[in-house]
Order: C-alpha cells, then sequence, then structure tokens
C-alpha cells in the first residue's frame, strides 16, 4: 500500500517537474549563450549564470517540499469523486477498515487520473515566475554595455586603423623610459599613451611603400619618416598625427616626475620645548618618492650661548635606506649627549631628500624644526630680547619682587602679631619695586615713564617749571623737544607676537602691584608669577636661526688692482629700464583676424604657438590650444573663435613702468634757474 501511495506522489512530481522545467531553461540558456556571445563581459556573465544555478537549485527544493506537504489537497481538488477523502492515503492504516478505504481511493485514482490530469494538476499550481525573468533581462543588459566598452577599448578605433599610410605601410611608436625609472621600453600601435618624462619616443614605419610619411607635432614641428625612425626626446605632453587627409591626432600624455614628499611626524611642533629633566628626544622623519630616493639626510644645527657669543655646529646625519628604495624612514630615540645639548641649548634640524633623476635632480627640504632645552631657571632683564637701557641700580627683578612676597607671607605666618604698620609698609615697598618694573616694560610699547625722573616732578612738573637737569633726566629733554611717532598699540619695534607678550606681562604687573597695594600680598603671587612667566617666554624668543646663505663675491682681478684702469668696469648709476611689450604686435593683430573671416597674417601660426608655449602652463590646456591652432590651419572656420578665445586668454595689461627723467646739474643750469648767482 505504501508503495503505490509513493508512485501517486512521484507522478505528481514528475509533472511539476516537467511544468518547471522551460522556467529553468529560460534562466540558464540565454546566459550560457551570452557567455559564448560576450567573451569581454565573461566574468560578468559568469556570476549571473552562478546566480542562476543557486535560485534553480533552491527553487526545485521549494517545489519537493510543497508537493510533499500539499499533494493530498492537490489531488481532493482535481479529483472531485474522492469526496476529501484523499488524506487518508498519507496516514498508516491499522485496522482491516482503513487498509480496505485506501484500496478503493487508489482504485478510484487509477480509474480516473491519467497523464494529461497529472499535467493539469500541475498547470493549474505552477505560474511563470516574472522577478527572475526581469533580473535576467536586466543582467543581459549590463552585459550588453560591458561588452561594448570592453571592446570599443580593445578593439582597434578609427584612429588606430587611420594610422596608416596612404602611399602603404603603418606608423608605430617605441618608447624607452629613462633608466632612472625602472620602467620597460615598449612598442605600440597608433594611439594615446602615457609615458615617464624625459622619455625617448620614436617613430617608426612598418612595411613601407613608395610614399614616405610626413609626421606633424603639435608645437608645429615635422619629422620625416623614413627606413630609419626618428627620435625625440619628450619632457612634456604632446599630440601628432600623419599628413595626410583623414588623418586623427594620437596624444602623448608626460607623467611629471614628482619631487620627494619629506615629513616629520615626530615632533609635532616646529618649536618644541623640552623638560628641564629630559634626557632624550625621539625624532621620526620619512621620504617618499615616485621612482627612488638617491640620498636623504637629517641636518642638524646646535646653537649655544646668547647675546652676541652664539656658536653654532653643523651636522649631517644620512638617513637608513630601506628595502623599498622609493621610501626611507627613520624612527630613533637620541640621547641628549649624544646630540651635543646642554641646557640653555638649542637645535635646528631638518631633513633633504633627493631623487634619482640624473639629468634632473629635484631636491626637497622640510621646514625648521626647533629643539629647545630650557636653561636653569635665572632671570636677568640684561638678557632678554627688549633692547636694553640703563636704569637705576634700584631697579629690582620681577623674580626678586617674587621672593620678597614669599618672605613677607613666611614672616606674617610665623609672627602672628607683626604690627599693621610693619606689614603695610613692606607691601607697599613691593608695590613699589613691582610698579617701577612695570613701568620699565610699559615704555617698550610707548607708555609714558616716570622711572628716570621725579615721579612727583613728573606728574606736577607744568606747574612748578621746568624740572632740573641732572643725571637720568635724558626723558624729560626728549619727551620737550622730541616727537613720539609710537603709541601703545601700534609700535613698530616689536612683532605683534612680542607685544602681546608684553601686554599680558604688564596687566599681570598691574595686578601684583594692585593687591600689593592693598596689603593682601597672598593673591598677588598668583600675578607676579604669570608675570615671571611671560617673561621667560620674551627671554627664549631671543636666538633666532636663519638659513646660511650662498652668496660667494666674485674675485677680484689682481692684475687691475691700483692700476686705475675702468675699462669694463659698470658704472655706478643703474641703466634705465626699456618698457616690456606685455603683448606682442603679432598676437594682437591676430587676435582682431580671428574675429572676421579674412585671410590670417603671415605666420601666424609660429606667432601663435609661441604664445601659448609661453604663457600657458597647465599641460591639458596648451594641449587643447595647439589642437585649436592645427584645426585652424585645416581650414575650421568655427574653430577661429577657439582658438581667439585661447590667444585672449594669454594676453595681460601692460604694467606700469616708472622712469624717472635723466636731469644734467651744472653751473650754467643752476645759473639759469636761479640757485647761484652768475659769476
Amino acid at each position: 500500500m505504501r508503495d503505490e501511495t509513493e508512485l501517486l506522489r512521484l507522478r505528481l512530481h514528475r509533472a511539476i517537474f516537467l511544468r518547471r522545467l522551460p522556467v529553468w531553461g529560460a534562466l540558464l540558456v540565454p546566459l550560457l549563450l551570452a557567455l559564448w556571445l560576450l567573451p569581454a563581459a565573461r566574468l560578468f556573465v559568469l556570476a549571473g549564470l552562478l546566480l542562476a544555478a543557486l535560485w534553480v537549485v533552491f527553487d526545485a527544493q521549494r517545489w519537493r517540499q510543497r508537493v510533499h506537504a500539499e499533494w493530498t489537497s492537490w489531488l481532493n481538488a482535481a479529483v472531485p469523486a474522492l469526496e476529501d477523502s484523499a488524506d487518508l492515503l498519507a496516514m498508516d492504516a491499522i485496522s482491516a477498515i482503513g487498509r480496505l478505504q485506501q484500496q478503493r481511493l487508489l482504485a478510484r485514482l487509477h480509474a480516473v487520473l491519467g497523464v494529461a490530469d497529472y499535467a493539469a494538476i500541475a498547470r493549474s499550481r505552477v505560474r511563470w515566475p516574472v522577478l527572475p525573468l526581469l533580473a535576467l533581462v536586466l543582467w543581459l543588459m549590463i552585459g550588453g554595455v560591458v561588452q561594448s566598452r570592453q571592446s570599443s577599448a580593445s578593439m582597434p578605433s578609427l584612429a588606430q586603423r587611420s594610422a596608416r599610410v596612404a602611399g602603404g605601410g603603418e606608423a608605430y611608436l617605441r618608447v624607452v623610459p629613462p633608466a632612472y625609472t625602472g620602467s620597460k621600453p615598449f612598442e605600440t600601435v597608433a594611439r594615446d599613451v602615457q609615458i615617464p618624462q624625459y622619455s625617448e619616443v620614436y617613430w617608426c614605419l612598418k612595411d613601407a611603400g613608395s610614399v614616405l610619411p610626413v609626421v606633424e607635432l603639435g608645437d608645429g614641428s615635422v619629422l620625416q619618416l623614413g627606413a630609419e625612425c626618428i627620435r625625440r626626446r619628450v619632457d612634456e605632453s604632446l599630440f601628432w598625427r600623419l599628413r595626410q587627409p583623414g588623418a586623427t591626432r594620437y596624444t602623448i600624455r608626460v607623467i611629471p616626475d614628482q619631487a620627494p614628499e619629506v615629513t616629520i611626524a615626530e615632533p609635532t611642533e616646529l618649536i618644541h620645548v623640552l623638560a628641564r629633566d629630559a634626557r632624550s628626544v625621539q625624532i621620526a622623519v620619512s621620504a617618499k618618492d615616485d621612482y627612488a630616493i638617491s640620498r636623504a639626510s637629517l641636518h642638524m644645527t646646535l646653537a649655544r650661548g646668547s647675546g652676541e657669543n652664539i656658536r653654532f655646529s653643523d651636522r649631517e646625519v644620512p638617513l637608513p635606506q630601506s628595502a623599498n628604495p622609493k621610501e626611507r624612514s627613520w624612527k630613533k630615540q637620541w640621547n641628549l649627549g649624544e646630540l651635543g645639548m646642554e641646557p640653555g641649548d638649542e637645535l635646528y634640524f631638518f631633513v633633504r631628500a633627493s631623487d634619482n633623476a640624473p639629468d634632473h635632480p629635484h631636491t626637497t627640504q622640510s621646514p625648521t624644526y626647533t629643539l629647545r632645552l630650557p636653561a636653569p631657571e635665572a632671570e636677568s632683564l640684561e638678557a632678554t630680547a627688549l633692547p636694553s637701557l640703563a636704569k637705576p641700580e634700584t631697579l629690582r627683578s620681577q623674580r626678586q619682587i617674587i621672593i620678597d612676597t614669599e618672605q613677607l607671607l613666611a614672616d606674617m605666618q610665623a609672627q602672628t602679631s607683626m604690627p599693621p604698620a610693619t606689614v603695610r609698609s613692606r607691601s607697599e615697598a613691593i608695590a613699589s619695586d613691582q610698579a617701577k618694573l612695570r613701568l620699565r616694560y610699559g615704555q617698550f610699547l610707548g607708555e609714558e615713564s616716570s622711572l628716570f625722573g621725579d615721579e612727583h616732578e613728573s606728574e606736577h612738573g607744568h606747574e612748578g617749571g621746568t624740572p632740573a637737569a641732572g643725571f637720568g633726566r635724558d626723558s624729560s629733554m626728549l619727551k620737550e623737544f622730541g616727537h613720539a611717532h609710537d603709541q601703545e598699540d601700534n609700535a613698530t619695534i616689536f612683532d605683534p607676537k612680542t607685544k602681546a607678550i608684553l601686554k599680558r606681562a604688564l596687566a599681570a604687573m598691574w595686578d601684583a602691584e594692585k593687591s600689593l597695594r592693598a596689603i593682601t600680598p597672598k593673591t598677588a603671587l598668583v600675578p607676579e608669577y604669570k608675570a615671571l612667566e611671560a617673561i621667560k617666554e620674551l627671554q627664549a624668543a631671543e636666538r633666532v636661526y636663519l638659513h646660511r646663505t650662498a652668496f660667494v663675491p666674485p674675485a677680484l682681478k689682481e692684475e687691475k688692482r691700483m692700476s686705475g684702469d675702468i675699462v669694463g668696469v659698470l658704472g655706478y648709476k643703474r641703466a634705465q629700464g626699456a618698457a616690456s611689450v606685455s603683448v606682442p604686435a603679432e598676437v594682437r593683430e591676430l587676435v582682431q583676424a580671428l574675429a572676421q573671416d579674412g585671410a590670417l597674417p603671415a605666420l601666424w601660426s609660429k606667432a601663435a604657438r609661441e604664445a601659448i608655449s609661453q604663457r600657458i602652463t597647465d599641460p591639458e590646456q596648451k594641449l587643447a590650444a595647439q589642437r585649436a591652432v592645427q584645426d585652424v590651419q585645416d581650414g575650421c572656420m568655427p574653430c577661429r573663435g577657439e582658438l581667439r578665445a585661447w590667444l585672449r586668454g594669454t594676453l595681460s595689461e601692460a604694467p606700469v613702468l616708472l622712469q624717472s627723467r635723466s636731469v644734467s646739474d651744472t653751473a650754467f643750469r643752476r645759473a639759469w634757474n636761479g640757485k647761484e648767482p652768475v659769476q
């Protein structure tokens, strides 16, 4: 009984499979044909074929499970004589009545169902899928687009077919890149190519006929092809074509040799201040080039001393080579003793790298970085970056003011019964020292100062008459007879950064002075330390590093010294410069002629190419302008507007040239002008 039920189910499954088979064929067969018809898109079609095969396997398994689960309901719907009793066939009959009932149902099905009935059940249950077929069509369309693009890129184009010479033969190129680039020479048919800069390009003729062709280059030069190849070194992009009807241009784009790239990863600041107790510093540098690095070195300059007693020592350390010749990197933890640095020293370093181009080497130098090791804490106004002025002996430094304030606080804490008058007198004395120091620094910003005279006389001097002259009274004389140009916010003696530091120091001194005069010395310590930090920052800016110049004065000829021979010696007066012509007359006439339909001036193409070569720097724009020149030469009237636009872009206004008139100042002229009487 079980075998007959399985046979019934297999027949129904076979009918479903035959119904579904055209769908699977409609998906797989077109992809198999596309695999043969679209060789350029073979990978794309293979991906689609794999996806379609996976979907077919999934669809077959899905219908197998569905037939196993729903075949009884399909039979009940297709055979009304079963009276919805087909579910009994899927059960295991235990009793004799159940087995009898199953036999009667099977006999009835064998009598009713035939091959056509199974096919009818399959048709009613299986529908043609829409989404897989739409996906197939879309996939084939994309494959066709890929095929067309690949074919257009791989098959010989019209430009390549037009490289054939009218009299027989075909032109081709042989490119020999420079040896330092590491690129291999190659030969190619006439097409657009990209080559390294300074490559040697050979124009050759294969299967030469009776007529030898002529090659026209974009810069106007002409090459006559023959049995031997014509060589030319190419250092900028150009295009060429054969001089024959229907010839097409081919572009040779030059890949410029780039200069090395130098990077300093550590330290990250241009001025790196080390800790006072630092024992080492890490320096990480690297250099990269498009071909190879031939030389890379770390240049270090150690500065020691202050004021006019500064000594410099130079040192050059080559960067180690790496496995990749295009890169060099070095990261090292330097010991300060190895660098020769001591407290108060500064180390300036930069990296210089050169590539391996033998004839036109490129050299790149990084910015100069500074490593600064602070000196032991000591402060003296004489060592600052400010101009030195004669100062009284009573002028105290900021550090001494801080020491006096801290001593006052310690005495107040140790002697709680200190008289208020003593505290006031000591606090006001420190405030007076702070005021004198503030006035000294304020002079550098244009503030008025009574430091070199009596403060009372400075405030009320106009009421009591002119103050008596004496030592340190020069400021009153300058104030009376001088004319001050610098103001507080417009002093030109310092740069803006230095003035900002000075203002910060003065503001802190003001706050400290106010707290001291208010008999609160504890609150004066914070602004006093702020003023000290600003003064230290000014001291650190004293040393300035500049690269050495490479100026070498010309040698004197010993045989002419003390001889009085002035032949060939230049005069001390400068010759008047002639006004430069910014727009050549030929280019101006050509621009005007291109606006009309008449004949162009003689040798116009030479003038246009010279203007384009000298005044257009962008390679692509230069190629486009040269194409416009060649199109106008071929008789293209609409192309005149394009060429005129390129030439107008090269024009610039003539610069204003100031010239002095040469006037001879003679005795006659002075007498004529009435400057002196006639003798």
